[in-house]
């Protein structure tokens, strides 16, 4: 039985997902960050290949009929295909934006909009596998509003400035330091891994009524939306990434303002089962909704 492989490749860790051409998974594998513009052309196909082996789980790779492979950044096929072909993979090597697996994790649609709420922030419409307009995604100087980095970046912006409030003292406690100065000094090296990682202080912050994380969600959930409305695009909306697939109050925020529309999102649960969902497609005897469902599970409205 021929099988497919799809990959979920981004900054901080590749996965990937081998599965039969009838949508049943057989294996998951993961390694290390697998996106070209940060890890490097090189390392990142290392990656890549290395989460399909742990993928396959012994099982030869002359048995996998067709890849996906999810890009965060500009990648293409040609920076990953020797790699995998030296891995023994035959089949051919097709390379989409994470944009594209995050939609097609969520549903099984030609056409639709993705909303992207991790570390950045973009929304995307797309159709027939492929990206057709975006808005932000412009990373953390110039945009990614309503992101995980933007999280942080308000909070510290927040406490420096009302440094007697409880806030600015949770916001001090993670960063490891005591006084405003030293905030600042903090910020000014740019930790910015650092400064992503209070998102989650502002989102528990604010789950418990803290009037300064509250205001920051408040104005995240306004940008995110924001955002999605830029595209002014029709059909099913996929919500993707850790803000928006977890128990947050940015998902909430933006689950109250879309169903307000009337409007019914799904999420985004596993792009790289996205991806094989992709690869799988044009060799399934099944049709794409059922095969869809038997990756991924129901298309659940969020």
């Amino acid at each position: 039985m021929g099988y497919v492989v799809g990959v979920d490749a981004g900054g901080t860790a590749s996965t990937a997902v081998v599965a039969t051409v009838d949508g049943v998974v057989v294996g998951r594998g993961r390694a290390g960050p697998g996106n070209p513009l940060t890890a490097g052309a090189r390392d990142a196909a290392a990656s890549v290949t290395a989460a399909v082996r742990d993928a396959l789980g012994g099982r030869s790779p002359t048995l996998i009929a067709a890849a996906t492979l999810g890009i965060a950044g500009p990648a293409t096929a040609a920076q990953f295909a020797p790699a995998l072909t030296a891995l023994g993979v035959p089949g051919p090597v097709t390379v989409v934006g994470d944009v594209v697996t995050a939609f097609a994790a969520g549903s099984p649609a030609a056409s639709g909009a993705v909303l992207i709420a991790g570390t950045g922030a973009i929304a995307a419409s797309v159709r027939a596998d492929a990206v057709e307009r975006t808005s932000d995604g412009l990373g953390w100087l110039l945009g990614d509003e309503g992101s995980g980095r933007w999280l942080g970046l308000q909070a510290v912006r927040c406490a420096v400035r009302n440094w007697s409030a409880p806030f600015a003292a949770r916001v001090a406690a993670q960063a490891g330091v005591s006084t405003a100065d030293e905030m600042v000094y903090w910020a000014q090296a740019l930790p910015l891994g650092e400064i992503g990682d209070l998102a989650p202080l502002v989102c528990a912050a604010a789950r418990s009524a803290d009037p300064h994380a509250t205001t920051i969600v408040r104005e995240a959930v306004t940008r995110l939306v924001r955002t999605l409305d830029d595209l002014g695009t029709d059909g099913p909306v996929v919500l993707a990434g850790g803000l928006l697939t977890g128990d947050t109050p940015i998902r909430d925020g933006v689950l109250a303002i879309l169903h307000q529309r009337g409007l019914s999102p799904t999420t985004s649960h596993d792009p790289a089962a996205g991806a094989a969902w992709l690869a799988a497609r044009p060799l399934s005897r099944l049709p794409p909704t059922t095969l869809h469902k038997a990756l991924l599970g129901p298309a659940e409205n969020a």
